[in-house]
């Protein structure tokens, strides 16, 4: 495997560098064809974006300066390993008067010991601080 950093000379990775662009389930981009889908062979989860290649974007945004965008992008792959209904719950949780600071900090830290994501635990855990210094928290009880 290549763990060589992607650079700015990389992008568009698709076309740069294919080989090093994977599915969630593995299989390489160049399994992604009409005749692969028509077959039965590439699934719904087959053509979603992997961590992996939202890392190697997030790289290339650093590069380029970009350091919100890299910082986006991992928390985007972060997100990919947590069940769908779970992140409209925690969605549903992030709006102002629907949760405790305490049901917060449960949510990032289910977030970083379940999931891994710690990028997004740290954001949710700025969200609890914030919506109490602005008064945006629900009241326990």
């Amino acid at each position: 495997m290549n763990n060589k950093p992607m650079t700015v000379e990389d992008y568009p990775l698709a076309s740069r560098c294919p080989e090093r662009i994977k599915t969630p389930t593995g299989k390489p981009l160049t399994d992604i064809t009409l005749e692969n889908v028509l077959a039965g062979k590439i699934g719904p989860q087959d053509v979603r974006i992997s961590r992996q290649t939202l890392e190697y974007q997030a790289q290339i945004a650093e590069q380029m300066h970009r350091h919100a965008i890299a910082r986006n992008l991992r928390r985007a792959g972060e997100l990919i390993a947590i069940p769908d209904a779970r992140i409209l719950e925690i969605y549903n949780a992030l709006r102002p008067f629907r949760s405790t600071v305490a049901e917060l900090l449960a949510i990032a830290d289910e977030l970083e010991t379940c999931y891994q994501a710690t990028v997004n635990a740290t954001f949710i855990r700025e969200a609890a601080e914030v919506y109490q210094q602005r008064d945006k928290l629900r009241k326990a009880g």
